[in-house]
């Protein structure tokens, strides 16, 4: 196996292990919870079983059901880009952990829109009347290797000033 292929295939690990981890988490809350259920753990955090047909925070929820197709197809579009990325050229580790962990979270998001017709969502943070939007692992995993790459777009501006 050339040196290319054992560094995709590291990569490709790390974003398994994110779908892995989002999809186990799911099976669990689906195996215990009703739709709507909560059950708090902390004064700020419970769990909360929501299926959430829109993007993000349940932008475009309620548009009649075309939106589960876009975001499943806008999703692999960004994967298969990811893919070409990881493949194609060499880059830093920090780089490649962001988008793996992107990868990971985006397939862990389109499985449950292919199987369930939305996304699962469970995290339920809140304090003081404030409520941030239920999400899940998949999500984490998005959100983690976005701000990743912008720390690694900072550093790499950093090294390249004299």
């Amino acid at each position: 196996m050339s040196h290319n292929k054992r560094i995709l295939l590291f990569w490709l690990l790390v974003a398994v292990a994110v779908i892995v981890a989002d999809q186990v988490s799911k099976q669990v809350i689906l195996a215990v919870f009703h739709p709507g259920e909560q059950r708090a753990l902390t004064g700020f955090f419970s769990l909360t079983l929501i299926y959430n047909t829109g993007a993000s925070f349940g932008l475009l929820a309620d548009m009649g059901g075309w939106q589960r197709w876009f975001f499943t197809l806008l999703a692999l579009g960004v994967c298969l880009w990811i893919l070409l990325m990881l493949w194609k050229e060499p880059r830093p580790k920090l780089q490649n952990t962001a988008l793996s962990l992107i990868l990971g979270g985006a397939l862990g998001n389109v499985i449950d829109r292919l199987l369930h017709g939305a996304v699962v969502d469970f995290l339920d943070f809140h304090l003081s009347g404030w409520h941030w939007p239920t999400f899940n692992l998949a999500d984490s995993g998005i959100v983690a290797g976005a701000a990743l790459w912008v720390l690694a777009s900072f550093l790499e501006q950093r090294e390249r000033k004299p």
